[in-house]
């Protein structure tokens, strides 16, 4: 396969995994907080690909596609950054999220930005160019639904199922953030990923749906997402942890769960 640019899939691969990693250790030795994260869960899909279309019908009409991102897209790099369990756990009892969690998710926000920084100096080494794509805060106001759902990108990346609160569930739980990277570095080969095995407990027929109780305004109410309260109850957070930096959060319907910090199934 010819490329305009140097390296080969080793070298790319394994220099955007390195990349990822070595992020996540210089951020963590610069908080207060001790140990934030678990090790990065990462995978690698087409641009091409198929499935990618169908984020118009899943999402929204108005979801991006690789392209719209980076003109010539060739590969999207999706990551899990989850947290580690102290974090979740501090945030189980109380009306607002706790100190911790607000923190952890500022942090994360930041260290995501700083994953695609250097993601973008290390492919520009090669010759290749990014597409970065915030964090968060990418949605339309009106609507509250946003133009890059990076968590439908890491689903059709199989890196996990949607539970009953709408978040991923990865080998490594629900609690954390996800972040995805569009390059126009094609990979000769892309892992062949089976399909998603069902995560979530409820979805599969038992006995669950915890993380819907857990709802501080009732969002889940009727069985139909209401993410105004969401989005207002998180509002309330960020008032409440304004000192902290843009902590608009809750996740009472993330932590204590059996999907909280690893696969249930």
């Amino acid at each position: 396969m010819m490329r305009s640019g140097k390296g080969s899939d080793n070298e790319i691969g394994n220099g955007i995994l390195e990349t990822i990693n070595s992020a996540v250790l210089s951020c963590e030795r610069d908080n207060d907080l001790g140990k934030m994260w678990k090790e990065p869960i990462i995978e690698i899909i087409s641009a091409n690909n198929e499935e990618l279309k169908k984020l118009k019908e899943i999402v929204h009409d108005k979801h991006c596609l690789p392209g719209d991102i980076l003109s010539d897209a060739k590969s999207i790099i999706s990551f899990f950054i989850p947290f580690h369990d102290s974090i979740p756990d501090s945030n189980i009892d109380g009306l607002m999220a706790s100190k911790e969690w607000a923190i952890t998710y500022v942090k994360t926000n930041e260290l995501i930005k700083l994953i695609g920084d250097k993601i973008e100096v290390f492919m520009d080494k090669y010759g290749y160019k990014t597409g970065k794509i915030p964090a968060t805060h990418n949605y339309n106001e009106e609507d509250l639904i946003s133009n890059w759902s990076h968590r439908h990108i890491a689903y059709m990346c199989g890196m996990g199922t949607f539970g009953r609160n709408n978040m991923l569930i990865t080998k490594n739980g629900c609690c954390g953030r996800l972040g995805s990277i569009v390059i126009n570095y094609e990979f000769a080969e892309y892992k062949s990923k089976a399909k998603n095995n069902e995560m979530c407990l409820s979805k599969s027929g038992k006995v669950c749906d915890i993380c819907r109780g857990k709802c501080m305004v009732n969002a889940y109410e009727d069985n139909v997402f209401n993410r105004f309260k969401c989005h207002a109850q998180c509002k309330k957070n960020s008032k409440y942890h304004e000192k902290l930096g843009i902590a608009d959060v809750c996740g009472k319907c993330l932590v204590g769960l059996p999907c909280s910090t690893r696969a249930p199934l």
